[in-house]
């Protein structure tokens, strides 16, 4: 099974928080104008603009570029494949790119083969299509006053609100300056000139609870009393408070740290609640204003106040930073005296190739990073070294090395020449440090030569980093051992969670067909043994308690033992350790796959292991000792307490993996019937039996006889032989489960037994029902009934014909047909799909009975999808449509779920479009390379030409021109590339 790809391909939407579920802090850059004179006409790819170009940097809101658009996948790097060249005849400036292309994409896919590319930032502009929100701008405007409590000209505020949010004050903000008493007080100064007007911020007779005006009108001007009723109309009411106590204050400051990523204010109370063992006051969601000094608010959802993002304010301590820089400016001068090397910047891909080097600290590994601009360089740089010291006058010995000095070393017997720092300076030897190859050696003085100052300009290419998960065992000789086995000097993936100077990593070995989370196998090198689950062949076992049964026959058991009553023990002190503990330490704020923590299952504690991300806000767990998965929100994970840590990290998971002897594991043998029979039969018997037939130590499975009395002598009376003669087993006549069998690419376990599962948001957590559902073909759940009728979402709104629109391509086959999505509402989809994940990863897996042109939810890969059914196959596939993305996939039928009312709000957000400016024309596979590189997962600005409208919102299709306004000297007009390729193509032919 391969895991890797599994955990980085889930879908589109798959990226940390700040970035997904957050609306985009600015819009696209819009084109000039100026740029449609001259279409089609002169090859100057749009309108050039005068200044010179900027250097690439990151955003600094989340550490991405700025370009890459926030639902860029995470992916497993794809290797180039064995391909004949092709042979064609393209004009000069396209040749490099299509053979690039050619080589990276042997077969012509959705996803390019580096989705990381092009990140050089647009400048922020003024938000043109960006709706406007009186309420988030009110709450930016308090947040500007507080900084400014003697007031400011209105004439700067503009300016101001630029400088903070990186957008333009909205115009109809202006105008509703003097309505907005609640926030700002204007004043008009005799002696200021009649344009000029002073703001302060609101008198304290002033401050009353807000009400958002939703009125844009600027001629709607009443007086606030009358405009915005009181919310403690009633006279026996306590007035709300107009400001936050400083302990409510600093326990929320303290919750919003620990979710840095963003958190949902409706998570408020009942985090609070769990955290600080006291109720959160009401009034604060409903004055989210009076948060704004401690963080910024979002509304994603305007119609919903209380639907808010809520980000934490991190202050600086800028004499603490500067104090920081200049501490390490002095080193690095003490160390290098003046000569200088730039420092190495972290790889902006999300899993780059790094080389192990050594392995002796789990807090401090140092590695290389492999390919272009690291490993490569370095390489030239050697490569340039030799051939420069091959020359006798410029072979300088280095006669009085100091610590801390950089040189050149000869080596042995080669005549390679490699950078090195000296570290310690003995007789006739010294000790030096390989700042590339992150080793030392001590070796003879005279292999040392003075460093060229040419050779200064690579940064040092050996680094380090901390492995997540490991901090507290950095030391321990087992998980230094198992690191040294599995990593040491391998080429491995780098998740990277935190881009500090020492970067916090996931390290992934995808070298072989089952990948290996390399953090994880360090921490199970942890574990007794003597405490695993028994696994002996003929043994019986009395007192068995299954806890899961999956779709594919798998069983999860509890057999009594040592361990068992071990980590019983353990958890009952996790449970007391929670009731008596008030703090926000315990709330998990950095969830990454393979991270051991908590959640509730049954009401109470249990571990988990965190298997998957959908986001920051919702991933999948698995509950290690009853073998039971789920998808669940972050806020419901505990980090594992101190004081309990290694006994928790120790003992093994007790949950056994079985499997019925004699019967096949396999969800296409297994019908739906059999499935819920057996989980009847057995799930809430506490004293089952079971005898070990044989046991499968690869895969640590255990084929097992069971039984729900004491007579496990009589193989004759087990479950196994019950099921094998009864009905249940023989297969209904059912397309999609008779033909899940032979579908290899239909092989990945889907134990998920996630129906039996429960997330309330109030104060129960996961648990167990006393009965699951009703059989399959019981009146109450047909099987393959059709769903309700449902009442589908209105068309997505589009910009007036000629009028510009952001938007981000998300897939490009030719000019004459490619997707577009609404880029500033791209973070709403992201809600929805989140949402959708947590409703449908609690029903079981059963077929649908679907038709033609019917919507549903699908599952694809790891996400759940709003899709049309475009064809049921023959075989127990079906043809979708992503309704949201533009793409089509062949799904099993019982990955399909009836789409509920609830998911059916937000308009579907593919546009079907072509690119307007060109003749139509059958494009060859060499034009579409070149247009797919250019436009494909790419921010970009459409100009609305034409739009075909249809009865239904997916066969709409649009007619648009293509701006790519990335560069800021330039705007780039998608038709002129496109045409100029014709037209050079045309003239080679």
């Amino acid at each position: 099974m391969n895991l890797f790809p599994k955990m980085l391909s889930t879908s589109l939407m798959v990226v940390c928080l700040e970035n997904m579920q957050a609306k985009p802090r600015t819009s696209l850059r819009q084109p000039d104008h100026r740029g449609r004179l001259g279409r089609g006409g002169g090859r100057g790819h749009g309108d050039t603009r005068t200044g010179c170009m900027r250097d690439p940097q990151l955003d600094g809101k989340g550490g991405r570029p700025h370009n890459t658009p926030p639902n860029t996948p995470s992916r497993k790097p794809s290797l180039p494949s064995e391909r004949p060249e092709k042979r064609m005849t393209l004009p000069s400036r396209f040749q490099k790119e299509v053979h690039a292309h050619i080589l990276r994409n042997p077969q012509h896919i959705n996803v390019p083969s580096n989705l990381n590319e092009n990140t050089t930032p647009p400048k922020p502009r003024l938000p043109h299509s960006a709706p406007y929100s009186p309420k988030l701008v009110q709450s930016r405007l308090q947040e500007v006053l507080n900084k400014h409590s003697n007031g400011l000209w209105v004439s700067k505020l503009p300016q101001l609100y630029r400088e903070h949010y990186k957008q333009d004050l909205p115009s109809e903000a202006l105008k509703e300056l003097e309505n907005w008493t609640h926030i700002c007080t204007v004043e008009k100064p005799c002696s200021s000139k009649p344009q000029e007007l002073l703001l302060y911020p609101a008198k304290e007779t002033s401050q009353i609870t807000p009400t958002p005006t939703h009125d844009r009108s600027p001629s709607h001007h009443k007086k606030p009393q009358t405009q915005r009723p009181s919310l403690t109309a009633k006279s026996n009411t306590p007035e709300s408070p107009k400001a936050l106590s400083p302990d409510l204050k600093q326990k929320l400051g303290e919750l919003l740290l620990k979710y840095s990523s963003g958190l949902w204010a409706h998570a408020l109370p009942k985090l609070y609640q769990d955290t600080y063992k006291c109720k959160l006051p009401e009034f604060v969601l409903d004055q989210l204003t009076l948060l704004s000094d401690i963080c910024t608010i979002d509304y994603p959802v305007p119609d919903n106040p209380k639907r808010a993002i809520l980000y934490a304010k991190v202050v600086e301590d800028e004499n603490r930073n500067q104090s920081g820089l200049a501490g390490q400016e002095m080193k690095l001068e003490r160390r290098l005296s003046s000569q200088t090397v730039p420092p190495l910047v972290i790889p902006r891909v999300e899993y780059p190739s790094v080389l192990v080097v050594d392995a002796s600290d789990t807090n401090c590994v140092i590695l290389r990073y492999i390919g272009e601009g690291y490993s490569k360089a370095q390489e030239k740089l050697e490569d340039e070294m030799r051939e420069f010291y091959r020359q006798d006058n410029t072979k300088m010995a280095l006669r009085s090395p100091s610590p801390g000095q950089l040189t050149a070393v000869g080596a042995e017997e080669e005549d390679d020449i490699i950078r090195a720092q000296v570290c310690e300076v003995m007789a006739d030897k010294v000790k030096v440090y390989y700042v590339d190859h992150g080793f030392s050696e001590v070796i003879s003085i005279r292999k040392l030569f003075e460093l060229n100052e040419k050779f200064y300009r690579l940064p040092f290419q050996a680094t380090k980093c901390k492995l997540a998960g490991l901090e507290s065992f950095s030391q321990e000789q087992a998980v230094l051992k198992k690191l040294e086995s599995i990593a040491t000097g391998k080429i491995l993936l780098a998740e990277i969670l935190e881009r500090e100077d020492m970067p916090l990593v996931v390290l992934y070995d995808t070298s072989q067909d089952d990948d290996v989370n390399i953090n994880a196998a360090c921490m199970k090198a942890l574990q007794d043994r003597s405490l695993e689950s028994p696994l002996k062949v003929n043994s019986a076992y009395m007192n068995v308690s299954v806890t899961s049964v999956c779709s594919d026959g798998t069983i999860y058991c509890q057999v009594p033992s040592r361990g068992l009553t071990k980590l019983n023990e353990i958890l009952e002190k996790t449970e007391n350790y929670f009731h008596s503990q008030v703090t926000s330490e315990s709330l998990v704020s950095r969830p990454f796959c393979g991270k051991n923590c908590l959640a509730r299952y049954k009401g109470k504690w249990s571990r988990v292991e965190i298997t998957n991300l959908h986001g920051s806000r919702v991933l999948d767990i698995l509950f290690v000792d009853v073998g039971v998965q789920a998808s669940v929100e972050v806020i419901e994970l505990r980090e594992i307490p101190p004081p309990l840590l290694r006994d928790l990290i120790s003992t093994p998971a007790q949950a056994l993996k079985c499997c019925l002897a004699g019967l096949p594991v396999s969800v296409g043998l297994w019908t739906p019937d059999a499935v819920q029979w057996l989980r009847d039969t057995v799930l809430h018997i506490s004293d089952c039996s079971l005898k070990i037939a044989k046991v499968d130590e690869t895969k640590r499975l255990a084929h097992v006889y069971l039984f729900t009395s004491k007579n496990f002598h009589d193989t004759s009376c087990s479950l196994n032989q019950q099921l094998a003669d009864s009905d249940l087993w023989n297969h209904q006549k059912d397309v999609f489960l008779s033909s899940r069998g032979p579908l290899k690419s239909l092989n990945v376990p889907t134990a998920t037994q996630t129906s039996s599962l429960k997330t309330d948001r109030g104060d129960k957590a996961l648990h167990t029902p006393k009965k699951t559902s009703p059989p399959l073909g019981s009146k109450s759940t047909p099987a393959g009934s059709p769903p309700e009728r449902l009442s589908l979402p209105p068309a997505l709104e589009l910009p007036e014909i000629g009028q510009n629109m952001d938007v981000f391509v998300s897939v490009a086959c030719h000019p004459g047909h490619f997707v577009l999505q609404p880029w500033q509402d791209m973070y709403k989809l992201v809600v929805l799909m989140g949402e959708m994940i947590l409703h449908y990863n609690k029903m079981e897996e059963k077929a649908l009975k679907v038709e033609k042109n019917q919507v549903c939810a699908a599952k694809v890969e790891n996400n759940w999808y709003r899709v049309l059914v475009k064809g049921v196959l023959t075989n127990g596939l079906v043809s979708v449509f992503q309704l949201d993305y533009g793409k089509h996939e062949l799904v099993s039928g019982t990955k399909l779920r009836p789409l509920t009312q609830e998911f059916c709000q937000l308009p579907f957000q593919a546009i079907t479009a072509q690119l307007a400016g060109l003749k139509p024309r059958q494009w060859s596979e060499e034009a579409s390379i070149v247009f797919r590189n250019h436009v494909e997962k790419k921010p970009l600005v459409a100009q609305l030409e034409s739009v075909q409208e249809a009865s239904q919102p997916w066969e709409r299709k649009v007619m648009i021109y293509l701006v790519d306004t990335s560069q800021e000297e330039r705007d780039i007009w998608l038709h002129d590339i496109m045409a100029e390729f014709t037209d050079e193509m045309t003239k080679t032919a």
